[in-house]
């Protein structure tokens, strides 16, 4: 907790005096998640947002951080990101490369995330598991396998070698080595019963269609049996296609299925980001799809100019932050900047069912993101803790 300790004895009792940390945030333009507001003062009690008050109304004693040309947003929440801070996670799970995965994320603004593993060995998700488990950080809010239970037609850079049809019995042991940390898994619907999608969600976890050559139909029933989102919408899918539109088609006429989107303008064309925003509106939102260089493990990345792609050259991963998909969505697809920063916190927050985040309101976690006009990274908070 973000407070101070006072200490004071009383005969021959020590008595422990905490005292409320206030924190006031002023002289920037806040995105509430609702709203834009300007000439406030956003206040944190300790871990919690207090409330939005009038400067002259800052209590006494609080510490003021000063924002001046700078906007306050909810903290980034990135559903899908693979490294970062110089490791790709999947590579050797081990406690360093998360922490410096985290690390790294926070200081370019991003207050949470999935660590993702893409399809690999069963043997390399429990050893992921029993990492997250035992080395826990305020920003790491779990795990998200993009695999292996997708269809190898639609494989992209994926492992075809470990791609499978599950089976109840090894989803239910893989639940139970997860103990609740894993939050999120890509499929593709039709190489799933409907059984299998139930299990997960049943235990927690959002189920995402993706790496899927799923038809219109196949799709909808995937939807109607728990599937709730989809992973990078066009990428590793099938096509929109006049006599079938697929997986892309049948998100688009869903009322309620999310789906994430790579801003690059590499994984999609801009114009396909503008398409899908205004087919889509609040239903469509970022992740960055991130990856690190790897020279040796299963998957090697090779960093190009603007990308990471396989030594065969296929498309392997961005190199965005999600401040730089909200820069992208603003400066490349006019999207306006209170709605790109609701791609970025809001509605992955709802993806993910965390009704605590995203959002600056009383009463919800103090994670937010502070960044200069120019999209410049400022600070990170974290639970009431300033990260710059």
């Amino acid at each position: 907790m973000n407070q101070r300790s006072c200490f004071h004895v009383e005969g021959n009792f020590l008595i422990i005096i905490f005292q409320i940390m206030l924190t006031a945030f002023i002289n920037a333009i806040i995105f509430t998640g609702k709203e834009e507001i300007a000439g406030k003062a956003l206040i944190i009690e300790d871990d919690t947002i207090k409330e939005i008050t009038d400067i002259n109304l800052v209590p006494p004693g609080a510490r003021q951080i000063d924002c001046k040309d700078c906007y306050i947003a909810p903290g980034f929440i990135d559903l899908q990101i693979y490294g970062a801070g110089g490791y790709l996670f999947s590579d050797k799970p081990s406690a360093i490369a998360l922490q410096s995965m985290a690390d790294s994320l926070v200081a370019t603004g991003t207050t949470g995330f999935l660590a993702t593993l893409a399809t690999n060995s069963l043997d390399i998700f429990r050893e992921a598991i029993k990492v997250v488990k035992e080395n826990p950080h305020p920003a790491v809010m779990g795990l998200h396998f993009e695999g292996p239970y997708i269809n190898p037609v639609k494989r992209g850079a994926h492992l075809v070698e470990c791609i499978k049809r599950p089976t109840k019995k090894e989803v239910e042991e893989l639940l139970e080595d997860a103990g609740g940390v894993l939050k999120m898994m890509t499929l593709a619907p039709e190489m799933c019963d409907p059984e299998i999608i139930r299990l997960l969600t049943d235990n927690g976890v959002v189920v995402s269609a993706g790496h899927s050559n799923s038809t219109f139909n196949e799709a909808e029933k995937g939807f109607e049996n728990g599937i709730t989102t989809v992973t990078h919408l066009f990428n590793a899918m099938s096509p929109l296609h006049h006599r079938d539109t697929g997986l892309p088609g049948a998100v688009f006429l869903s009322k309620n299925i999310f789906a994430s989107i790579i801003a690059d303008g590499i994984h999609v064309d801009f114009n396909a980001l503008v398409i899908s925003k205004k087919l889509m509106k609040e239903r469509l939102f970022l992740i960055t799809d991130a990856v690190e260089e790897s020279k040796e493990g299963a998957y090697v990345h090779v960093k190009q100019k603007d990308r990471f792609t396989l030594l065969d050259g296929t498309l392997s991963g961005s190199m965005l932050t999600m401040l730089m998909a909200v820069e992208n969505c603003v400066e490349q697809a006019g999207i306006h900047l209170d709605e790109a920063l609701r791609m970025a916190s809001t509605y992955p927050a709802k993806v993910i069912n965390a009704p605590v985040l995203g959002k600056i309101e009383k009463g919800c976690k103090a994670n937010i993101t502070i960044f200069t006009k120019d999209f410049k990274h400022k600070y990170s908070v974290i639970e009431g803790n300033i990260f710059d």
